[in-house]
């Protein structure tokens, strides 16, 4: 399957966004190549302080996909939008987790999903 590109909205960095159970922060915007094509991802942490199950936090990688056009429009709140194509193969999301935890190994890494940008 091969996606047809969405828009994405790039979020704000390193501004907290509350959640039910606790806040989560992109802390880092990246583009980087793999196998020749363009990939953009954000890296960031969530904390759960809020959870009747204890607290707890992860640092993680959400890999927005493949960018086909950047920085094409604006969102009604001035933030940037790119259209990019999300990664569904999963030896392409083998490839590119790969890549990013061989930055950093203790990153969780999630992808985009098609229907969503």
């Amino acid at each position: 399957m091969n996606p047809q590109a969405v828009e994405f909205t790039h979020p704000v960095l390193n501004e907290q966004v509350s959640a039910i159970g606790g806040h989560y922060v992109f802390t880092r915007e990246v583009r980087t190549v793999f196998a020749g094509l363009e990939v953009l991802y954000y890296t960031g942490y969530f904390v759960l302080d809020r959870s009747c199950c204890g607290v707890g936090g992860c640092a993680y990688a959400l890999v927005a996909g493949f960018v086909q056009d950047w920085h094409c429009g604006s969102a009604a709140d001035g933030r940037p939008v790119s259209r990019v194509r999300p990664v569904t193969d999963s030896k392409w999301q083998a490839s590119i987790t790969a890549g990013i935890k061989k930055a950093d190994p203790m990153i969780q890494v999630s992808f985009l999903p098609a229907e969503t940008g």
